[in-house]
């Protein structure tokens, strides 16, 4: 016996339209796109490609990411070296102090030995007995001043060898902690030098003369001699016989390369080529840029004068020397070596006179 339904009604029927629509569109898309065949991993759209610009701009927010690690690495060198030499100073003393204690407990025992065995006799007996009773007091009394000056001396060095033993355990503590801090810079700096390797690479892809471009709007290019008609220095005097010394030095190194952490004499990072120009005049400076910005009085740019040094970015993670004639003597970035650049080259934060 066949069944007989009654056809149901759908009472959303007037909503149900629009989702059968949007079904079918998508179904067609998707059938659409199995049309088109898809891009390589990793390739990036036609239309998509990195314009010199992007690529330029990328390069320098790499070069300041750079130049900031390398200064932060270069500040926790610094103190760890700093802390290193005390930890030797202290171990040291520490040596010696111990050296001490040794010698006087050897002295202490053999004189406790010695009046051990004299107790068996009564000092008043051994005072009636003795041949010269001015000689034994005499000698008693100084046997007596002795025993306390060793006993003073050893409880003085004892109290010394525990705070010695306490700072070297602190300077330790401290090192250990520079050292940890000091692998996540190296880290970081890994980190950093693959952003740079990356930025390379897409700078390869610019044509040669996108890249002279870029030298020239950015950093002046590769300069190893002074611009015709603006030699630094050029009338304009420095600021001190040293500070003339100084800039001698930072032209002596023109043509070194870069590099990280670098303080010369064969390579150089900003910050260690100005510290190196100025130890050249028997002037110590700070070693990062960000202390070397406090160096000395600091004067507006417009008074600037050669020996110098100016400071650039906000977070002062670059530095130059000023040498005259509007140009600067600087270690430039990965890749490039010491040169004259105009001192407009990057913002300046301030210029500071050692």
């Amino acid at each position: 016996m066949a069944s007989h339904r009654s056809p149901r009604r759908n009472p959303q029927h007037g909503r149900g339209w629009p989702t059968r629509v949007t079904v079918l569109s998508a179904a067609a898309a998707g059938a659409a796109s199995a049309l088109v065949p898809a891009a390589p991993a990793g390739a990036e759209p036609a239309d998509h490609k990195p314009t010199a610009a992007t690529v330029n701009a990328r390069i320098d927010r790499l070069y300041e990411q750079a130049e900031g690690a390398t200064e932060k690495f270069n500040a926790v060198a610094e103190r760890t070296g700093k802390l290193r030499r005390q930890v030797e100073q202290t171990q040291d003393a520490v040596a010696r102090g111990q050296s001490k204690v040794n010698r006087l407990r050897d002295s202490l025992s053999s004189l406790a030995g010695a009046q051990y065995r004299g107790g068996a006799i009564d000092p008043t007996v051994a005072l009636l007995l003795t041949e010269d009773p001015d000689g034994f007091l005499d000698k008693a009394a100084t046997l007596d001043r002795i025993g306390s000056r060793q006993a003073l001396k050893l409880r003085q060095l004892r109290s010394a060898q525990r705070a010695l033993a306490q700072q070297r355990s602190e300077a330790s503590g401290k090192l250990a902690q520079l050292d940890s801090l000091q692998s996540a810079l190296k880290k970081q700096k890994r980190n950093v030098q693959k952003k740079l390797g990356a930025a390379q690479r897409l700078l390869n892809r610019l044509t040669p003369d996108e890249r002279a471009k870029r030298e020239r709007a950015t950093r002046g290019g590769d300069r190893h001699k002074a611009p015709e008609g603006a030699t630094p220095g050029s009338g304009m005097k420095a600021s001190s016989g040293r500070a003339a010394d100084a800039v001698s030095a930072a032209k002596s190194a023109l043509g070194k390369p870069y590099a990280w952490g670098a303080t010369g004499p064969g390579a150089f990072d900003c910050s260690g080529l100005t510290q190196w120009a100025y130890r050249q005049a028997g002037t110590s400076i700070p070693r990062t840029s960000q202390a070397q910005r406090s160096a000395g009085k600091q004067v507006p740019l417009s008074q600037a004068r050669p020996g110098d040094l100016v400071v650039y970015r906000d977070d002062a993670s670059h530095v130059g020397m000023y040498v005259g004639g509007g140009q600067v003597v600087h270690a430039p970035h990965p890749g490039a070596a010491v040169r004259y650049d105009p001192v407009g080259m990057m913002p300046v934060s301030s210029v500071t006179r050692p």
